[in-house]
């Protein structure tokens, strides 16, 4: 009598096995980008804001599970941070975008990791707090603003966040 075994193949353990890893890793950045918004909220929302959670917007480089991660990580963090709908959506989709082309870019110069988080913020954020919060700083003082904050937080801090993982990029999980 046969014994039908009912295994999957290796190439099907193999892609379940990265559908785990690429979900956990997305859970893990959206998770850290909430604590370090929540925790840092005095300065993480407003005209001058330094998001240290920005910090992570430098992880596509590495994984593409950091595009979902960073996007649900600042939406579950505007929302909890007390954020209006306009800044929840437009906010959160400024960070999709930014880590989208962050992730486009991973294959050139790694000063570029930063640059389209920066840039996304910069255009949609003054906005926001126009239309969302009625700030009436003029749109172009409040781009620079932001723009300060992103630099500091992507540039600088997510900067460091790259240094101190692409000495482990190659090792596997």
């Amino acid at each position: 009598e046969m014994c039908i075994r009912d295994s999957k193949t290796k190439g099907e353990q193999n892609m379940k096995n990265q559908k785990v890893t690429f979900m956990t890793q997305a859970a893990m950045i959206a998770a850290i980008y909430v604590v370090l918004t929540i925790v840092f909220a005095p300065f993480s929302f407003g005209e001058v804001q330094v998001r240290i959670a920005e910090a992570l917007t430098t992880l596509p480089v590495f994984t593409p599970a950091a595009i979902p991660g960073l996007f649900i990580g600042c939406l579950i963090g505007n929302i909890l941070g007390g954020a209006l709908l306009p800044d929840i959506i437009f906010g959160s989709l400024a960070t999709l975008i930014g880590a989208l082309f962050t992730y486009l870019l991973r294959k050139r110069s790694k000063f570029l990791a930063p640059l389209p988080p920066i840039l996304a913020n910069i255009v949609v954020v003054p906005f926001v707090l126009r239309y969302a919060y009625g700030v009436l700083l003029p749109i172009p003082f409040m781009m620079l603003t932001v723009g300060i904050g992103e630099i500091i937080s992507c540039g600088v801090l997510g900067m460091i966040v790259y240094t101190a993982l692409h000495k482990y990029q190659y090792l596997s999980l």
